[in-house]
């Protein structure tokens, strides 16, 4: 086997959607999501007095500036998969064309990369999760089986002389480093 999906452990007995291609030529596959989830808006509580104050120049307490930084972390959505793949690619988790417009969702960098040693590691056995903002007005609830996002497996290069790194994974989402 080279590449594919599997249900995480945690959701082996639940009915939720295996990553899908939509039409014969499609590059990504649809995740979908594994549980309703809700997304509140990044316009709730005080982030909108924080960002005016901001702007006239005010200061701001420490309290209202951590309170607006937790407004704007992004939230993960689980998907309940994990995904194996060859040593030298990666899948590449791009937002869906539609969901900033009708909804407000975006990944808050655009993309994600989920490695090849993700799959299996010990923190969360490779749970792949959307990380995702609402710029919405709206909290906005997500359905359990609702499209998230897309995957796309990708190859990847190396630099000339490079000496590869003997280090691995020990952990879950973030744990290459910051």
């Amino acid at each position: 086997m080279k590449r594919g999906f599997e249900k995480v452990s945690s959701y082996a007995a639940q009915d939720i959607k295996l990553p899908q291609r939509a039409t014969q030529n499609a590059a990504g596959y649809d995740f979908f999501a594994a549980k309703d989830f809700v997304l509140p808006s990044i316009w709730k509580k005080n982030f909108i007095k924080v960002l005016a104050a901001l702007r006239k120049g005010q200061t701001i307490n420490e309290d209202e500036m951590a309170n607006a930084q937790k407004i704007l972390k992004p939230y993960l959505v689980p998907t309940g998969i994990k995904a194996y793949m060859g040593d030298d690619e990666y899948l590449l988790l791009a937002d869906r064309s539609s969901a900033p417009l009708k909804r407000g969702l975006v990944l808050p960098n655009g993309v994600g990369i989920i490695d090849a040693d993700y799959y299996n590691n010990d923190s969360n056995e490779g749970e792949i999760f959307f990380q995702l903002l609402n710029f919405s007005l709206f909290d906005q609830t997500i359905k359990q089986g609702e499209k998230l996002g897309q995957g796309i497996f990708m190859p990847y290069l190396t630099a000339d002389g490079e000496e590869r790194p003997q280090t691995k994974r020990t952990g879950g989402f973030g744990s290459s480093g910051r």
